[in-house]
């Protein structure tokens, strides 16, 4: 079975995606330090899907620790890396903590990957960078 880390896998779009995965027959791991989520997410995950879903209470930009998970976790096949900060107004009040965060955990998870040779990652953003359309549907 392929294993799939799932950064915000505690937060709504993860949280489905983790189900999605667990269907389609591969093992998804939650790293999620539960800043926009919670730690009742993942037990509810368990009791809709009847398996046992392993997480880890970890902040994408804390390299050792996440690292810690790739040397639990062997063979890792991917991320999906959703784990990120999202309100458009905070981010223009407080820049650098976004940047931070989101630029920052991408940097630590991209050379976490390097490390141990994990190749594949799906990259998620939200639907903010579409701006305001001309025309709907986009």
């Amino acid at each position: 079975m392929k294993k799939i880390i799932v950064t915000g896998g505690a937060g709504f779009i993860g949280s489905h995606t983790v189900v999605e995965l667990l269907n389609a027959g591969y093992e998804p791991i939650i790293v999620d330090n539960f800043i926009n989520s919670y730690p009742s997410v993942i037990k509810g995950l368990q009791r809709i899907t009847g398996k046992n879903i392993r997480h880890y209470d970890i902040d994408c930009n804390q390299k050792e620790a996440f690292s810690k998970v790739f040397e639990v976790e062997k063979n890792v096949n991917g991320i999906i890396h959703f784990a990120a900060y999202k309100a458009v107004g905070e981010s223009v009040q407080n820049p650098l903590k976004y940047y931070y965060n989101n630029v920052g955990s991408l940097i630590t998870l991209l050379e976490v990957m390097q490390k141990y040779l994990v190749k594949n990652l799906v990259f998620s953003s939200s639907c903010t960078v579409y701006g305001q359309p001309e025309h709907l549907p986009v």
